[in-house]
Protein backbone atom coordinates (compact mmCIF):
# COMPACT_ATOMS: atom_id res chain seq x y z
CA UNK A 1 0.00 0.00 0.00
CA UNK A 2 1.10 3.54 -0.58
CA UNK A 3 1.18 6.38 1.93
CA UNK A 4 -2.56 7.07 1.55
CA UNK A 5 -3.72 3.51 2.30
CA UNK A 6 -4.48 2.73 -1.34
CA UNK A 7 -3.19 -0.33 -3.15
CA UNK A 8 -0.63 0.25 -5.91
CA UNK A 9 -1.40 -1.75 -9.03
CA UNK A 10 1.15 -2.97 -11.58
CA UNK A 11 0.67 -4.16 -15.14
CA UNK A 12 1.35 -7.86 -15.74
CA UNK A 13 1.19 -10.09 -18.79
CA UNK A 14 0.64 -13.86 -19.05
CA UNK A 15 3.06 -15.96 -21.13
CA UNK A 16 2.05 -19.28 -22.69
CA UNK A 17 -0.92 -21.51 -22.04
CA UNK A 18 -4.53 -20.73 -22.84
CA UNK A 19 -4.34 -17.10 -21.65
CA UNK A 20 -1.14 -16.20 -23.54
CA UNK A 21 -0.77 -12.45 -23.97
CA UNK A 22 -3.52 -11.46 -21.53
CA UNK A 23 -2.65 -8.19 -19.79
CA UNK A 24 -3.98 -7.32 -16.35
CA UNK A 25 -3.24 -5.32 -13.22
CA UNK A 26 -2.06 -6.99 -10.02
CA UNK A 27 -1.53 -5.72 -6.49
CA UNK A 28 1.32 -6.77 -4.19
CA UNK A 29 3.07 -8.91 -6.85
CA UNK A 30 1.34 -12.25 -6.16
CA UNK A 31 3.55 -15.26 -6.85
CA UNK A 32 0.73 -17.22 -8.52
CA UNK A 33 -2.24 -16.20 -10.68
CA UNK A 34 -5.12 -18.57 -11.45
CA UNK A 35 -7.05 -18.36 -14.71
CA UNK A 36 -10.36 -20.17 -15.12
CA UNK A 37 -12.51 -20.91 -18.13
CA UNK A 38 -16.07 -22.23 -17.84
CA UNK A 39 -16.69 -25.76 -19.14
CA UNK A 40 -19.84 -26.75 -21.00
CA UNK A 41 -21.89 -29.41 -19.27
CA UNK A 42 -23.65 -32.14 -21.27
CA UNK A 43 -26.20 -33.17 -18.70
CA UNK A 44 -27.98 -32.15 -15.52
CA UNK A 45 -25.60 -30.57 -13.05
CA UNK A 46 -27.84 -29.93 -10.08
CA UNK A 47 -26.73 -26.31 -10.22
CA UNK A 48 -23.00 -27.12 -10.22
CA UNK A 49 -20.61 -25.09 -12.35
CA UNK A 50 -17.37 -26.52 -13.70
CA UNK A 51 -14.31 -24.44 -14.60
CA UNK A 52 -10.96 -25.43 -16.10
CA UNK A 53 -8.15 -24.09 -13.88
CA UNK A 54 -4.76 -22.91 -15.14
CA UNK A 55 -1.87 -21.64 -13.00
CA UNK A 56 0.65 -18.95 -13.94
CA UNK A 57 3.74 -18.25 -11.81
CA UNK A 58 5.55 -14.92 -11.58
CA UNK A 59 8.92 -14.69 -13.29
CA UNK A 60 11.09 -13.40 -10.43
CA UNK A 61 13.75 -12.19 -12.88
CA UNK A 62 11.40 -9.44 -14.09
CA UNK A 63 11.50 -6.52 -11.64
CA UNK A 64 9.63 -3.81 -13.58
CA UNK A 65 6.40 -3.44 -15.51
CA UNK A 66 5.04 -5.32 -17.16
CA UNK A 67 5.51 -8.14 -14.65
CA UNK A 68 5.47 -11.53 -16.36
CA UNK A 69 3.68 -14.71 -15.35
CA UNK A 70 4.56 -17.96 -17.10
CA UNK A 71 2.18 -20.85 -17.66
CA UNK A 72 2.81 -23.73 -15.24
CA UNK A 73 2.68 -26.97 -17.23
CA UNK A 74 1.96 -28.81 -14.00
CA UNK A 75 -1.35 -26.95 -13.60
CA UNK A 76 -4.02 -29.12 -12.06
Amino acid sequence: MDDHGRTEWEVAVLDGGPANGVRMRVADRPSVVQVTYPCELDGPSGGAQVDALFVYRRDLRVQGEPLRYGFDLASP
